[in-house]
């Protein structure tokens, strides 16, 4: 386990035109092929949601990066929309929302603090680092906090949607030190806050 500083990763797919989902977060025409699972359930086995840890036989698998999620109310939605109220029950999680209340599910930690003094609070704590879900504003706020990205880009061009970043223009320069690109055509995409 790390002691030290505790790095944020913004970690989320992306199609070629930098949108994270479709216009109303739609995520239909995203795809997903199975080389792309197969690298998450690999590399990142605990990014794969707790409902679905068994489906690919990850119920015992370790926390190899993270184990606190951050994410906003908009990343968090769908799932609670599906039934799902602790989307990764095997790390510490926390969504920035002002409207939901505290009792939507008691391992789920709800907060409307301000993002970078809670995000440096978390940093400062020991553990791996933090994982930083979604979406474009949240990472828009963070994007001081940001010490490295992994960027799942998806071989399709969306037209609009959910940004990347959804913020003000703030140049934050990133240097790429991996691109893995998988038969499926999808790359996964390294880089580390320059």
């Amino acid at each position: 386990m790390r002691t030290q500083h505790r790095e944020l990763v913004y970690y989320v797919g992306a199609s070629l035109d930098g949108y994270i989902a479709g216009p109303e977060g739609k995520l239909d025409d995203i795809p997903v092929e199975p080389e792309l699972v197969e690298f998450i359930t690999t590399e990142l086995p605990e990014a794969v949601p707790s409902h679905l840890r068994e489906p690919f036989g990850l119920v015992d698998a370790p926390n190899r990066r993270w184990d606190t999620v951050v994410m906003g109310r908009g990343t968090y939605e769908p799932g609670l929309e599906a039934g799902v109220t602790s989307p990764y029950s095997h790390m510490e999680q926390y969504v920035f929302t002002a409207t939901l209340a505290a009792d939507t599910d008691e391992t789920v930690h709800f907060t409307d603090a301000d993002p970078v003094a809670f995000v440096r609070g978390l940093k400062a704590r020991e553990g791996r680092d933090i994982w930083l879900a979604g979406g474009g504003k949240l990472a828009a706020a963070l994007i001081g906090e940001i010490d490295a990205m992994i960027i799942k880009r998806y071989p399709v061009v969306l037209g609009s949607g959910v940004p990347l970043f959804a913020g003000p223009y703030r140049p934050t320069r990133f240097t790429l030190t991996e691109n893995r690109v998988l038969g499926s055509g999808d790359a996964v995409q390294f880089y580390r806050k320059a």
